[in-house]
């Protein structure tokens, strides 16, 4: 049987390769060291259909899934991310992709839906939540009118749209979701070699969720790359920092153990060295590692779905300078790029590949971009009733100064107080001066809070000068809810949802504006909860007075109240009537006759 399968299959392999690839997949994967053991990775997918063929669902390299889900929502441009952990800016540099392709902490979507007007539009978001939802295995169905919004300058369509839609924009994020396996399996589905073949082989859920950092992202868009040639394009990405050293530890011992003292590396120059104590001296060495090491596998050979053959794609690339050792696989073809930091490799389809880095001298590291800001958001004060909030910004430049949009999204429970928003500015002399905080606050847009029917949304137009730091402030309140609204863990808190910065970046290459996106940290906001252990201490009291009471009544109604003479009267015939009645029946079980005692 299996002889008789792969002949009949030899003919509809070779005229697939008769066929012309058309090259509308394509996947790259790009690793970097970072400093403090770590390493980025990130994973890149990107397919592309004909705007015929996707009107038509006749879908090749798209997912049919994904697919009729955005038709029957008529969603013209989406962005979903899956974000978890926090990027050290101070120590790994700028964000990836310039934090294009990063979310809040938890669930971010954010989507153009062609819709006649608000209400429509509004109803075609919950119907694209709510599929989204059961797709990725994710609780997208709970972005309800209070935790949706409609930004007005800090998303702008990166898709081709033409003039005759009406778009609406709509915001929705879910900052306590948790990201684990169940969200990572849809998404490789999503892929043509569904994280069989080519660099999704590389994807482990007990690797990329035991990152320090990592992000997964789908986003859809129409593509007109000639005014007479469009297509629509789906791209899945996959970022995470991983921990080398914690991620070479084999599964069955993932417990970190302590090094032998006959492996301590020690600083004998110290005067208080001995048997005893040890000063560890530091290393000038680069770790090595490996793809199998890290990931656990080496990559399964190109997607032969994917890349054209004739193309030669770079799938794989590894930023080291040139002069580090690095060995690969055979059959893999290296090119080493001209800025002398970067290399990239061409994979076979059918051939296992595996990169190797041995332990080095590391006399040269790849520099790392310096972010063009860096934002701090925290919830000070005390006290069950009112708050406030915090927000730090930095502007590490010394010659120019960063505007960016403020964007931040209020759950309906916390009730901001705009009229005392204050503004504080330090210079790098430690120097700290309060101004009024239309200094910096070029436009505001603010959107107030109905209760229990849509949050606050306020975005800000900031200027930070040069080589300051800028702390904005402002009051809020707290409200109390029902105690039917409050979650199992009241006394956790309630999750802030991060705030989302975008900068107006430009590229010094062409000199085009290009947006940069960060996201804060979430938040976590203690409200006055109530004791939950009264409404049971109301119920056992009710019901011990219901039951008394009901008991009393009932004895009223049923019994008979005599006196005792006439209780014992009563009791004397009792006794004598039930002698008689043993007698009678003892007397008829003599004469073998049967009783019935009714």
């Amino acid at each position: 049987m299996i002889s008789l399968f792969y002949l009949f299959l030899l003919p509809l392999v070779a005229l697939s390769s008769a066929i012309p690839a058309t090259s509308d997949y394509h996947e790259s994967l790009t690793l970097q060291p970072l400093p403090q053991s770590a390493l980025l990775a990130s994973f890149n997918f990107r397919s592309n259909a004909s705007e015929e063929s996707f009107d038509e669902r006749n879908f090749r390299y798209f997912p049919r899934a994904l697919g009729q889900i955005l038709q029957h929502a008529h969603t013209k441009e989406l962005h979903l991310r899956f974000t978890t952990g926090r990027w050290d800016d101070q120590s790994w540099g700028s964000r990836p992709w310039d934090g294009t392709k990063e979310g809040v902490t938890g669930v971010e979507l954010w989507a153009w839906i062609d819709a006649s007007d608000d209400e429509e539009a509004s109803a075609k978001w919950i119907t694209l939540t709510q599929s989204l939802s059961g797709l990725f295995c994710a609780s997208i169905n709970f972005i309800d009118s209070t935790r949706t919004t409609r930004p007005v300058a800090s998303f702008q369509p990166t898709g081709d749209h033409s003039i005759s839609n009406n778009l609406h924009l709509l915001h929705g994020t879910l900052p306590g979701e948790v990201v684990c396996t169940e969200n990572l399996t849809p998404f490789l589905k999503l892929l043509p070699c569904k994280g069989k073949a080519g660099v999704a082989s590389l994807l482990d859920g007990h690797k990329l969720f035991d990152a320090s950092w990592q992000s997964m992202s789908v986003d859809f868009r129409p593509v007109c790359p000639h005014p007479d040639e469009c297509v629509v394009q789906i791209e899945q990405t996959v970022d995470i920092v991983l921990d080398i050293d914690r991620s070479k530890r084999p599964r069955d011992n993932p417990i970190p153990r302590p090094v032998p003292n006959d492996q301590l590396v020690c600083d004998t120059s110290k005067a208080y060295h001995s048997d005893q104590t040890c000063y560890p001296l530091e290393k000038t060495k680069e770790k090595g590692w490996s793809l199998s090491e890290v990931f656990g596998r080496s990559v399964s050979g190109a997607c032969p779905l994917g890349n054209d053959q004739n193309s030669h794609d770079e799938t794989v690339c590894l930023r080291v300078p040139h002069e580090r050792e690095v060995s690969i696989s055979l059959g893999a073809l290296e090119i080493k790029k001209p800025d002398g930091v970067s290399r990239c490799y061409e994979l076979q389809p059918f051939r296992d590949f595996d990169l190797v880095i041995p332990e080095q001298d590391a006399t040269t590291q790849v520099p790392l971009e310096e972010p063009v800001l860096r934002a701090e958001r925290t919830i000070v004060g005390h006290g069950q009733e009112r708050g406030g909030m915090r927000i730090i910004f930095d502007n590490p430049s010394d010659t120019n100064a960063a505007d960016f949009i403020y964007f931040e999204t209020l759950p309906w429970f916390l009730r901001p107080y705009v009229h005392t928003l204050q503004a504080t500015v330090t210079g790098r002399d430690g120097v700290r001066q309060q101004v009024p905080a239309s200094q910096f606050i070029k436009e505001t847009y603010y959107r107030p809070a109905v209760d229990r029917e849509r949050g606050t949304q306020l975005e800000l137009a900031l200027s930070i000068p040069a080589a300051s730091t800028v702390t904005l402030t402002y009051d809020f309140e707290k409200a109390v809810l029902r105690y039917t609204e409050y979650p199992p863990d009241a006394n956790r808190g309630f999750n802030v949802a991060p705030a989302v910065i975008k900068v107006n970046g430009r590229d010094a290459a062409n000199g085009r504006s290009h947006p940069i996106y960060i996201r804060t940290t979430s938040l976590l906001l203690p409200l006055p909860t109530p004791d939950f252990s009264m409404p049971y201490n109301v119920i056992i009291l009710t019901s011990t007075v219901i039951a008394l009471a009901f008991g009393s009544i009932f004895n009223l109604l049923v019994r008979r109240f005599v006196t005792v003479e006439e209780a014992e009267a009563l009791g004397a015939q009792t006794i004598k009537g039930r002698l008689a009645g043993k007698v009678v029946a003892l007397r008829d079980r003599l004469k073998g006759k049967t009783s019935k005692v009714e």
